[in-house]
């Protein structure tokens, strides 16, 4: 590798169902393919506003895989550390749409998605180190191989700032809330920003409280703890500041994606090195762009569409 990426991020990838229409799955019969996979659309969200972006996943065999790499390279995503997984069927996503916040979302991952078939022998541990910026995920801890893999990344990076580990908490991944929270608590200690929506702090720190959940993951080692509320806006914390934003008032349409642009808006300001009120604000209006659209991927926005949103919003 002669030059490193600015956001290397790593675990779930595959394919999202989108229904054109709100209501029921059982009465859609249109929908629309996306590439999905939180940790991919936060490195396709960053490219999207010129950073030099890779994902860390894997594939099965197959037409949707196939349909990823392209999907990828379309973003200017890079794709080489996207492997195929013989025996294995790249994953699919369904989602219910009933505006302004209600998502049900439905996995295909039985009896075991590629994407958790990641061993530490096979990781790039050079390029993990020499990335700006390195994104993991909780979701990536629920099973071995990849459970040991995530950890093996995360102690590559030596605790160096940025190394983020976003929550992900998905229940259905795990046997136990506990086994999650115990997982994610030991991956805590390698991060230096923590990022998760209420359901999700409450998993790893047991509180629902966000400035409560922000201190707490902040006494597990992280720099800097971001809460995201919902229609409460944003809590983000370090040990000497507090932001709090609001949210930014647009039609919902499909929140799903909103959590992924955040993402990647929040890692371009953190590199971009603004001041936090600026990234939370700047990752805010990213977040609002794509919950106003039908897609997540295709519909991460560029910088000036998030600077033109961002001017007209009012702080006061």
């Amino acid at each position: 590798m002669t030059e490193s990426f600015d956001v290397l991020t790593m675990g779930r990838i595959g394919v999202d169902f989108y229904p054109t229409q709100a209501g029921r799955l059982s009465d859609i019969k249109l929908f629309e393919k996306f590439l999905g996979g939180s940790p991919t659309n936060v490195a396709v969200a960053a490219a999207r506003l010129g950073r030099r972006s890779a994902v860390i996943s894997r594939t099965g065999p197959d037409p949707f895989g196939e349909f990823i790499h392209g999907a990828l390279k379309k973003y200017g995503v890079d794709d080489r550390f996207v492997t195929e997984c013989p025996g294995f069927q790249t994953p699919v996503t369904f989602c219910e749409l009933f505006p302004p916040d209600h998502f049900p979302i439905y996995f295909y991952r039985a009896p075991k998605a590629p994407d958790l078939e990641i061993y530490e022998k096979d990781l790039d541990l050079e390029a993990i180190e020499a990335a700006t910026l390195f994104w993991a995920t909780v979701s990536g801890l629920s099973v071995e191989p990849s459970r040991s893999a995530t950890m093996a990344a995360l102690r590559a990076r030596s605790h160096r700032h940025p190394t983020v580990l976003d929550l992900d908490y998905r229940p259905t991944f795990w046997d136990a809330k506990d086994s999650a929270r115990d997982a994610a608590r030991q991956a805590l200690t390698l991060a230096s920003v923590a990022i998760g929506n209420l359901d999700e702090v409450e998993m790893a720190v047991d509180s629902r409280d966000p400035r409560v959940a922000a201190d707490r993951l902040l006494q597990l080692g992280v720099d800097l703890a971001i809460v995201k509320l919902g229609p409460d806006g944003v809590l983000a914390k370090t040990r000497d500041e507090t932001v709090e934003a609001p949210t930014v008032s647009v039609e919902v349409v499909n929140g799903l994606g909103a959590g992924d642009a955040f993402g990647g808006a929040f890692c371009h300001g953190l590199l971009a090195a603004w001041s936090l009120d600026e990234i939370i604000h700047f990752a805010n209006a990213a977040g609002a762009i794509v919950a106003s659209q039908l897609a997540c991927s295709d519909a991460m926005p560029t910088l000036s569409e998030i600077e033109e949103l961002v001017e007209g919003v009012d702080r006061a």
